[in-house]
């Protein structure tokens, strides 16, 4: 699990933060250190709320250590 925050993308910053469990990662080109993953935003307890595709930061994603 991953915290998807503004170090990740300016478009998480401030109140927009996401819980992320990756599924997978685009092989496709993208600007260097940025990466498409998909996966599941996840509640507070860890369950899956829905699926999505997002465009990132490789450096600003950090784990998630309850």
């Amino acid at each position: 699990m991953l915290i998807v925050d503004g170090q990740a993308s300016v478009q998480f910053a401030g109140g927009r933060r996401l819980l992320f469990r990756v599924i997978s990662v685009s092989s496709g080109s993208t600007y260097s250190g940025w990466a498409w993953i998909s996966g599941y935003v996840l509640d507070g307890e860890g369950a899956a709320l829905h699926r999505r595709e997002i465009f990132v930061r490789r450096d600003g994603l950090r784990p998630f250590r309850p």
